[in-house]
């Protein structure tokens, strides 16, 4: 039996989440079929439902057990949203917004949020996808020049390098089993060269940014099914992140939850009070007055993609993709990851997670 520390700590996460649900209705576009990011967005000619905020709040849906009560009109419209985005002759999917076709994290983000959003919807993309069309970079071609790119990508700052390295991997997944083995190959000796054997992470920056950059790869171990070394290591660099540094963006308190929850440590119980007590706090000053969460501390950023420059060095700083006017209040991007979050602290407590209190109201509350 859990400790009544713990449980009141997973109870100061749920308390969070009123007036949750009408916010995430309230971001639903029914002419589209698809979700802003924030309030903002919404009364601004500039912007629109996006592929990242539509994927999140699918994400949100289906953690929840909403899905498989989805309207048809509902999902198809959310299926034609995605489809409608895909370039028909190379694959990609892009929003409206020309800026994103210059970050390559965004790019192949989208290729990655459509691709499985599609899956989920029970659908899939109506044209080829890029490396079928022959779209996909020069790196793609083979092992040695896959290396190359991996190497030249900057790790000084973690977050934004390791970013690039998982990201370059949707090609990977596209490739028939038996050609994609000498990429991974490659790319599980490369990371195991880099990887800090005291700290247990990759990269430079602060110990918040190189525990994001860390995240990021596991996407890649966990996508492919390969251990992920120094576990061990890893564990304790986050503990010791969460007692010493300050966390003022949402996904400083995602990724270290995350990645807990993928590397599955031995954690002694009153270490998992203390991390959940820690999260709690820390998502406490992001839930905003509108019912969401904002992803950082003095606003919701206009544009998440350089949303993690604050204090670090950050390489090849791309060009914003602005999708609201960046007020106090919630985005969809932190909103995904705190139900993620409160999910993942119930399953390191060992207990059930139920849907977000209200959640069997959200089709109702649709406009």
């Amino acid at each position: 039996m859990n400790s009544t520390r713990l449980l009141e700590g997973l109870e100061k996460i749920d308390v969070l989440f009123d007036g949750f649900i009408p916010w995430l209705a309230g971001q639903y576009d029914s002419t589209t079929g698809g979700f802003y990011y924030a309030r903002s967005s919404m009364n601004d000619r500039h912007f629109g439902p996006d592929i990242e905020s539509t994927s999140q709040a699918l994400n949100i849906l289906i953690r929840n057990n909403l899905l498989q009560h989805m309207p048809t009109n509902m999902k198809q419209r959310m299926i034609s949203f995605y489809q409608q985005k895909q370039h028909p002759q190379t694959g990609y999917f892009f929003d409206d917004n020309p800026a994103m076709k210059n970050d390559e994290v965004m790019v192949h983000r989208a290729l990655s949020y459509t691709t499985g959003s599609l899956l989920k919807l029970g659908s899939a993309p109506l044209h080829p996808l890029p490396l079928v069309s022959n779209a996909a970079p020069e790196y793609v071609k083979s092992p040695e020049s896959y290396l190359e790119k991996w190497r030249s990508i900057d790790l000084r700052n973690s977050w934004r390098g390791c970013d690039l390295l998982a990201t370059s991997c949707v090609y990977i997944e596209e490739m028939k089993e038996e050609e994609r083995q000498p990429f991974l190959d490659e790319a599980v000796k490369y990371l195991e060269s880099i990887q800090d054997p005291f700290t247990g992470l990759w990269g430079e920056g602060s110990l918040y940014v190189k525990i994001s950059g860390t995240f990021k790869l596991h996407t890649f171990y966990s996508r492919f099914n390969i251990p992920m070394p120094n576990t061990d290591k890893i564990y304790q660099s986050i503990l010791a992140c969460l007692r010493r540094e300050e966390a003022h963006d949402m996904c400083y308190i995602r990724n270290p939850i995350n990645l807990l929850s993928y590397i599955k440590p031995e954690i002694p119980q009153e270490e998992q009070e203390e991390i959940i007590r820690i999260t709690a706090a820390n998502m406490k000053k992001l839930k905003r007055p509108d019912g969401g969460f904002s992803r950082e501390s003095e606003n919701s950023p206009t544009a998440p993609n350089v949303a993690q420059v604050k204090g670090e060095y950050y390489p090849d700083m791309p060009e914003p993709v602005h999708l609201s006017q960046g007020l106090y209040e919630g985005d969809m991007n932190a909103s995904t990851q705190a139900v993620l979050i409160r999910m993942q602290c119930y399953e390191l407590a060992g207990e059930t997670c139920l849907p977000v209190y209200g959640s069997s109201n959200f089709y109702k509350l649709l406009r």
